[in-house]
């Protein structure tokens, strides 16, 4: 990197992080507010939903990764604006293209960052917080372990192999027990799901345990049982979108095409994933005409607001057209593309305009 690429690095940088900074409090203040209803429900206290917003802020970075980076460079380079140094590298010959490249590779490192961010540190932040919230809430209901998910329902202990996203059962065994603590029955399902109230069971075997040591086995292709468990309590254990990496993504929207199971929201978080390092990149092009542009106008407070709502219009767009894309049953692909390749759109606009 040469002295241009460190000076602008540095200056972008540290204002990108401040932005990020601020950015997060907010989040991290808003989603307290929405954890204090819930405070006193169960075993879920106040350090419980401190403890939740904590591990919620590695997600709220990933996604405010583009907008804290638009502002952090149209802050940055308007300071560098409002010396006269963007001024100074002009008369010196320094291109707008040689500018823009030198802001790119700052964005670069956001773009790592984003990605090292959205694969390893907020998945598992993520289903930290939710199994951690919704444990205290319904005051330890179940565990997720390698060997599947366990539940308590009544006399009865439930092993649930996955919960898909229809809160339809894949792999269901149940062990009743008496009163003395003694195994009574053993019941072995394919697949299951709640109807009006009862656990409808398909495939299934059942084996009664006799008082003389005996057993008896009998094969159902539907068996229904009475069960406290409900859709709302599963849908807790659920995957979601948000809670998986590149990598795991790819893999489970097979696992549900297979079984025949809605997968948009999943692809949608899937090319949402793979488009937002682009959207960082793109974020620092659209601050360049924008800085720019004060040099000509002198309209440096005008220009600025103009971005921070870009900024916002985008986080919101990215969140808005996704939903109406699944809403409309539109293609994921296009749904997770559309809002980038807008703004990109408005940046090369923008850049022509100033070149």
């Amino acid at each position: 990197m040469n002295i241009l690429d460190r000076h602008l690095g540095a200056v972008i940088l540290q204002y990108t992080c401040v932005t990020m900074l601020a950015l997060l409090a907010l989040f991290a203040f808003v989603s307290l507010l929405e954890q204090l209803g819930d405070i006193g429900r169960g075993d879920y206290g106040f350090l419980d939903a401190l403890a939740y917003v904590a591990l919620i802020l590695p997600r709220n970075l990933y996604e405010l990764f583009p907008m804290a980076t638009l502002l952090g460079a149209i802050i940055g380079l308007s300071l560098l604006a409002s010396d006269s140094e963007l001024i100074a590298l002009r008369a010196s010959g320094v291109s707008i293209l040689q500018i823009t490249l030198a802001a790119l590779k700052t964005g670069a490192v956001f773009m790592l960052a984003a990605v090292l961010a959205g694969e390893f540190l907020a998945p598992a932040a993520e289903t930290r917080a939710q199994r951690g919230r919704a444990e205290a809430l319904q005051q330890h209901i179940g565990g997720q372990t390698n060997f599947g998910l366990w539940l308590r329902d009544s006399g009865a202990y439930v092993n649930i192999g996955e919960v898909l996203p229809d809160l339809s059962l894949i792999g269901v065994k149940i062990f009743e027990f008496d009163s003395d603590n003694k195994l009574r029955a053993m019941i072995f399902a394919a697949h299951g799901r709640f109807e009006n109230g009862r656990l409808a069971l398909n495939d299934a075997a059942q084996t009664r345990f006799t008082e003389d040591g005996g057993a008896e086995t009998a094969s159902f292709g539907e068996l229904e049982r009475g069960s406290e468990l409900t859709p709302n309590i599963l849908s807790v254990f659920l995957l979601q979108p948000d809670q998986l990496s590149l990598r795991q993504l790819r893999r489970y929207i097979g696992h549900l095409k297979q079984n025949r199971q809605q997968s948009a929201p999943y692809e949608l978080a899937f090319w949402g994933k793979l488009m937002l390092p682009l959207s960082v990149a793109v974020m620092v092009v659209l601050a360049i005409p924008f800085v720019f542009a004060n040099l000509r106008s002198g309209a440096l407070g005008r220009s600025l607001f103009t971005g921070i709502m870009l900024g916002l219009g985008f986080h919101a767009a990215n969140k808005g057209f996704g939903y109406l894309a699944l809403a409309y049953e539109l293609p994921p692909l296009f749904g997770a593309t559309l809002p980038t390749a807008a703004f990109l759109l408005l940046a090369l606009v923008m850049m022509r305009r100033i070149a």
